[in-house]
């Protein structure tokens, strides 16, 4: 719980390079529009809306992709 403390401080771009990710592969792997992804591509995560924010975190966090129920 507290390993993440400024995860949800960071903005979403910021994670998405982190894991060597574009906004379009973010977009593929979560099954949502590339131009959802570019808009809250400047936010941090904490204000992004929370169904977008449930699926962002495993993916953005490294998680496994078996736990991801969607995929």
């Amino acid at each position: 719980m507290f390993f993440n403390l400024g995860f949800k401080n960071k903005t979403v771009k910021e994670l998405r390079k982190n894991q060597g990710l574009t906004a379009k592969d973010l977009a593929m792997k979560l099954k949502v529009q590339t131009s959802l992804i570019k808009k809250v591509d400047d936010m941090k995560l904490k204000n992004v809306p929370q169904p977008l924010r449930d699926k962002l975190t495993p993916v953005l966090k490294g998680d496994k992709a078996d736990k991801m129920p969607w995929l």
